[in-house]
């Protein structure tokens, strides 16, 4: 099974960005997505962001992650 994950971007260096998953910061590749600007949300799977996100299409899947962490619990 694949999951990718929405992330906010925080600060971009070449073609790589940090990106914050609530509170977690880690460094992704945006080589797929190098049009991608500070503040944006990206999808990411496997290190890499390979999908730009509207702020509300991010909410929105992290609010179905919460609620499937909420039924297993």
């Amino acid at each position: 099974m694949c999951l990718a994950v929405p992330a906010k971007i925080k600060e971009i260096k070449g073609h790589t960005a940090t990106v914050d998953f609530g509170g977690t910061q880690r460094e992704v590749s945006i080589s797929l997505v190098p049009q991608v600007k500070k503040g944006e949300y990206v999808l990411v799977h496997a290190g890499f962001a390979i999908e730009i996100l509207s702020q509300k299409e991010a909410k929105e899947t992290l609010d179905v992650f919460e609620e499937i962490y909420k039924n297993e619990h």
